[in-house]
């Protein structure tokens, strides 16, 4: 029996007087696209940097490769990439530097870290750029130096949260199939979005939370099946109850065009 590689167990996490998880039952597999979505402040992010172990002060059971990340061994960071919604990066370093800066942190040598880099950054079109500043690049640059570095160290969990931000068409398609091929070889993959169409093209499991909990889970046909079908924006709609995005975005245009003829 294939054993899960992530396992939340009743977790809740409060931030003064607000749970912003409050009671998360989740188990990934190996060879899995997890999309994890759900309205700003449901608790997205802070369900990953729990697993990341960046947040502390949680309630109820976190466990990646079978171990509590609670017990106090980081080992298992050793096996997870990690891409972040805002690339916050060190202008002052080289792309190179960057990455065998990154590198030497998940074990790499610096050899083995700035190479393979090398070669990555080439594929995504920036072998120009790897030995500038980063300081110099654009938002899709540094996006893309981001993902090649999660993925240096050859991780079985990816974590990532709006990968595409920044990103120019080719470079998306890159990226979906990317994640795709990985998942093929037995990573799993989680993955954060607001970008319906993508989420309901590339994940396996689909896991929706609204208010701390787990609203939906399944895969884009069951959930379909089970909310009178419609694209994953539609079911997104109804089962956060969200509604009023036509009466706001006609309001938003009666008040832009104010005092026109």
């Amino acid at each position: 029996m294939v054993e899960p590689v992530i396992s939340l167990r009743d977790l809740r996490m409060k931030y003064d007087d607000r749970y912003v998880l409050n009671g998360i039952d989740l188990e990934a597999y190996p060879g899995q696209i997890i999309g994890y979505i759900g309205p700003n402040g449901a608790g997205k992010s802070t369900t990953v940097k729990i697993m990341l172990g960046l947040v502390e002060g949680y309630t109820g059971e976190v466990r990646l490769f079978g171990r509590d990340v609670s017990d106090g061994d980081s080992a298992y960071k050793r096996r997870i990439g990690y891409v972040p919604e805002v690339s916050d990066l060190y202008d002052s370093l080289t792309a190179a530097e960057y990455a065998t800066f990154v590198g030497e942190l998940y074990g790499l040598s610096a050899e083995d870290a700035e190479g393979k880099a090398d070669r990555l950054m080439d594929l995504f079109g920036l072998r120009d750029a790897f030995r500038a500043r980063i300081s110099s690049f654009s938002k899709g640059m540094r996006q893309k130096t981001m993902i090649v570095c999660s993925l240096l160290h050859d991780p079985d969990i990816l974590f990532l949260d709006e990968p595409l931000s920044g990103l120019d068409a080719n470079s998306v398609l890159v990226v979906k199939e990317l994640m795709a091929r990985l998942a093929e070889r037995g990573k799993t993959i989680f993955y954060s979005s607001h970008i319906m169409e993508v989420v309901e093209k590339i994940s396996h499991r689909i896991v929706l939370i609204d208010g701390g909990r787990v609203a939906a889970d399944g895969t884009f046909e069951e959930l379909s099946a089970q909310n009178e079908k419609g694209t994953l924006e539609d079911i997104f709609n109804r089962l956060t109850g969200f509604n009023e995005h036509k009466e706001l975005a006609a309001r938003f245009v009666d008040i832009v065009t104010e005092g026109r003829p």
